[in-house]
């Protein structure tokens, strides 16, 4: 017999031999190398020197992904989640919080101890299940009930869950065995709750080597061995060293370690609890800040211990909307008894955060006054409120609230003085726009978005008999699908909903859809749009894939993206270039699909996508005229103290750098060699010139570009110069410049005399970003220096464009449109810099390519338009700074620059001076 061969067996009467565990390897081997099989493993007959062998196959391989097109291996989009043997839930959610079902709990649910005393198991899978459907995404786990073997009855809850309940599970005991028996039982990534300091740190650690074991997350509660913290400061030392313990000694991943910062009850009356809620939010907001990769939970309804059922619902509810917006990622909830806040009384609303934010004044005291508002009343009447007087304002109060209870009836009243089109078209979607607005402002959770849109659902059937007609009159068409490879349907699915109750046909295909399919239902349903979504990494590369190939198909309609893994970078960049008609954008979520939509059939869609991408570009649109202006940022009330506080803190450390010169100056010429060295090949082939990677990897694309385009762009810039085709010019100059709140003023040079003033928006948060915070302000005594620039490749190279196009030169022209574009924004880079050298901070000669890529990037080149200075009208004062007529450039009524290839920008040599979103 060969080495590693198994015993020969006798099946029906015949001998066979069991495979070699060489042989097994190397089919595997074949497998991995030419199929790109990327997970391999044994099953029934194998045994250990089968897997001992693989094993070793799989160690001399080049790392997994190597031997197929892209050398680099696979590309992984990490989310951090827990998952059941049927699903896997992320441990941030998205518009969401990450909610964990308390009632499976022994310690606080009576009816869960009924079941769990019975043995009645059926029961407890039914009541888990429950907790599911009212949108719980995991489940507290606790059996330890006095008198019980906690052990064999958290394994008998275990072994029923496992296969019976989709959602995770939290194993919740302060015994290590019963911890242990439940995690060997679980075939997935349980949570367990929980370890803290309280006896010191030996039971912290044998909990986190249980974690390590088993792969499980962990709850951490902010207790030591002084107790529980209760401050803000005690609740982030606490954590602090939990995080020590947890993730830099036992290695645990951060964003497994799920802190509980501990909530207390206010309706004590105590004066010492008074404060406990803030203390909360403020230990929340601390952890959030300083370990941001962590997750933040709290046992939410300990809050409002002691109060009557109806005022915890408000007050858990309340409280929940703070504790979300200061950083908490999840909570211990019974879900189906928090209440949207646009659903309670705004009486009760400031009541509670009266009481919850210790707001107490002479001769009035929040908790007696919240406790007088529910005084009496059963929790079943905290969601009731007075119906509108109009059957037209109650039926948009009935969307908006998800109630169906009396619906028809409303519906029958109302088609007394309105057909049914009308009903629908402007009362019940006037609730679904509510809808979406109360969702965008973060005021509505997703489950209650579903049951706005079921109650909308509903009223559209109970009316379809009474129409003549109902094809033909929706506001337009959809077709929707998930792309091939893809089985991930809840984002379509919620987009179908939303479209489909804004009065829309959508076409929805399905999962896993070929891109021949969904070109075909475009062109059957003429559609309007076309939306493809997924949530694998993959799939966003085969959104790009798919782009390609409606392309070669000649369609032109636009594509609205979607999913987890897309970025509006990557579909604003990638994708855009991938579609011959470029009209790609990206919904961030299903309203965001809805928005979208109706710029599509109100017609605004390409004016909109083409500002959003002058907007990102930073400088001029240059594929399409924009009309009209850019939105302007919009100018609040400024802190001028605060903005001072925090300029001063960025300023500590910077010195001011001193000019060659103030004012203005003219570069007549830069030689076309010397841009190439600043030119982007990458965004001239694809995005300009739209030339597909085509299953290529980016390493190969390089490689392929390099024989077959290079050589068209040696071509074209030759005859660019020979020709004097493109010109590039610039002015740039230095001026004395200092910051009133959020304005940037720019003096003469006595750094007296204003002679400029840009208003700039500021990041609507706490301590916000503003581009006027990286200057001086205008009350120090030293001025600071701004730079300022404009480019230009002249208006000839257009002119010469168009002669081509008339020519029928149809390809050198999209070769020299496209190389006239970025070159532009070449030239942009090195003005950028030839200022970063003047200032001391760049390589002093520009022309060196070698320094350039190792000189230092210092500060930032803000072109007008981006969102940080989004006013394009204050091009003109830069314009006139300038004197931007001496290279040929002036600006539109539009706010647009002409010649076309010109872009603008103010130079701040701050070293924080970063990109940023307003």
């Amino acid at each position: 017999m060969q080495p590693n061969a198994g015993l020969p067996e006798l099946v029906d009467g015949k001998t066979h031999y069991p495979l070699r565990a060489d042989d097994f390897a190397h089919w595997l081997e074949r497998f991995v190398t030419e199929d790109g099989v990327n997970l391999v493993g044994g099953c029934c007959g194998t045994n250990v020197p089968h897997i001992a062998a693989a094993n070793q196959m799989l160690r001399k391989l080049a790392p997994a992904g190597s031997h197929r097109p892209n050398p680099k291996g696979r590309t992984v989009h990490w989310v951090p989640a827990v998952a059941s043997l049927y699903s896997q839930v992320t441990l941030r959610q998205e518009n969401a919080f990450f909610a964990i079902g308390e009632r499976c709990n022994a310690n606080g649910s009576k009816k869960w101890r009924e079941l769990q005393e019975k043995n009645d198991w059926d029961g407890c899978v039914e009541m888990a299940r429950e907790q599911v459907k009212e949108g719980s995404h995991t489940l507290d786990v606790c059996t330890a009930f006095v008198g019980r073997d906690e052990v064999a009855e958290m394994k008998a809850v275990v072994q029923r869950f496992a296969g019976s309940v989709t959602a995770p599970l939290v194993i919740d005991s302060t015994e290590y065995i019963v911890l242990e028996k439940a995690l060997a039982l679980y075939g997935g990534k349980a949570i367990i709750n929980s370890i803290n300091f309280e006896d010191g740190e030996e039971p912290a650690r044998k909990r986190l080597a249980l974690a390590k074991k088993f792969g499980a997350a962990v709850i951490a509660l902010t207790i030591d061995e002084e107790g529980m913290a209760k401050t803000p400061e005690r609740k982030l030392a606490v954590a602090k060293r939990l995080y020590d313990l947890a993730v830099n000694e036992f290695g645990l991943p951060a964003h497994d370690l799920l802190f509980d910062p501990l909530t207390f009850t206010i309706a004590t009356g105590n004066e010492d609890d008074r404060k406990l809620a803030i203390w909360t939010l403020e230990g929340i907001e601390a952890i959030s800040r300083e370990m941001p990769g962590c997750q933040i939970i709290l046992g939410l309804s300990n809050v409002s211990f002691g109060l009557n059922a109806a005022a915890r619902h408000v007050l858990n509810s309340v409280f929940l909307d703070h504790a979300v917006k200061r950083g908490m990622t999840g909570a211990i909830v019974h879900v189906s008894k928090i209440m949207p806040l646009h659903l309670i009384p705004e009486k009760e609303v400031k009541t509670a955060e009266d009481l919850i934010f210790d707001r107490r004044a002479e001769g009035y005291d929040p908790l007696q006054a919240f406790i007088a508002l529910f005084e009496g009343r059963k929790a079943a009447d905290a969601k009731k409120k007075a119906r509108a007087e109009t059957v037209e304002e109650r039926l948009k109060e009935r969307i908006v609230d998800g109630d169906r209870t009396g619906l028809e009836d409303d519906l029958a009243e109302a088609m007394k003085t309105h057909p049914p089109l009308e009903i629908i078209n402007t009362y019940l979607l006037d609730g679904m726009k509510v809808v979406g607005e109360l969702f965008g402002a973060g005021k509505m959770q997703l489950p209650f978005v579903l049951q706005s849109a079921e109650t909308m659902k509903a009223a559209v059937a109970w009316l379809e008999p009474h129409m003549e007609k109902l094809d033909g009159q929706q506001k337009g068409t959809m077709v929707l699908a998930t792309v091939k490879g893809d089985v991930h349907d809840i984002g379509k699915n919620l987009v179908d909903i939303i479209l489909t109750n804004n009065g829309y046909k959508v076409v929805n295909l399905g999962i896993k859809q070929p891109v021949g399919a969904i070109i075909q239902a475009a062109k059957e349903h003429k559609a309007d749009a076309v939306g493809m979504s997924g949530l694998l990494v993959k799939s966003t590369v085969v959104m790009r894939e798919n782009l390609e190939e409606m392309t070669r198909e000649g369609l032109e309609v636009p594509v609205l993206l979607g999913g987890a893994a897309l970025t509006r970078a990557y579909v604003e960049t990638d994708c855009v270039a991938s579609y011959g008609s470029g009209r790609v954008a990206y919904a961030g979520d299903a309203f965001d699909g809805l928005t979208l939509m109706d710029q599509v059939v109100g017609g605004s869609f390409d004016q909109q996508l083409a500002i959003q991408q002058a907007k990102r570009a930073g400088r001029a649109v240059n594929r399409r005229r924009v009309l009209g202006q850019a939105t302007s940022a919009t100018i609040g009330p400024v802190d001028k103290d605060a903005a001072r506080a925090r300029r001063a803190r960025l300023a500590e450390g910077v010195p001011v750098p001193t000019p060659p010169f103030w004012g203005p100056k003219v570069i007549e010429h830069v030689p076309l060699k010397t841009l190439v060295t600043y030119l982007n090949e990458r965004m001239l082939y694809q995005l300009q010139w739209g030339y597909r990677k085509d299953g290529k990897s980016f390493e190969e694309f390089k490689e392929w570009a390099k024989k077959e385009l290079r050589p068209v762009l040696d071509r074209i810039l030759q005859i660019a110069a020979k020709e004097e085709i493109l010109r590039p010019q610039a002015v740039y100059g230095y001026w004395k410049a200092a910051a009133d709140g959020d304005d940037v003023i720019l003096f003469a040079e006595n750094g007296t005399s204003e002679v400029a003033r840009f208003s700039l928006p500021r990041q609507a948060k706490e301590d916000g970003e503003c581009i006027a915070d990286f200057l001086r302000d205008v009350n120090d005594g030293e001025r600071d220096v701004l730079g300022l620039q404009i480019v230009t490749m002249g208006q000839h190279c257009a002119e010469v464009a168009r002669e081509w196009f008339a020519e029928n030169r149809y390809q050198d022209y999209l070769y020299l449109h496209g190389l006239s574009v970025e070159m532009t924004e070449a030239m942009a880079e090195y003005v950028h810099a030839r200022i970063r050298a003047e200032l001391g901070y760049g390589a002093e000669d520009s022309r060196d390519k070698e320094k350039l890529l190792q000189q230092a990037y210092r500060g930032s080149r803000y072109s007008f338009g981006y969102p940080a200075c989004p006013n394009l009208a204050d091009q003109e004062q830069l314009l006139k700074l300038l004197d931007a007529g001496r290279i040929g450039v002036e600006m539109s009524d539009e706010h647009q620059l002409h010649p076309e290839q010109s872009t603008s920008a103010i130079v701040l040599h701050h070293p924080r001076a970063k990109y940023f979103s307003v």
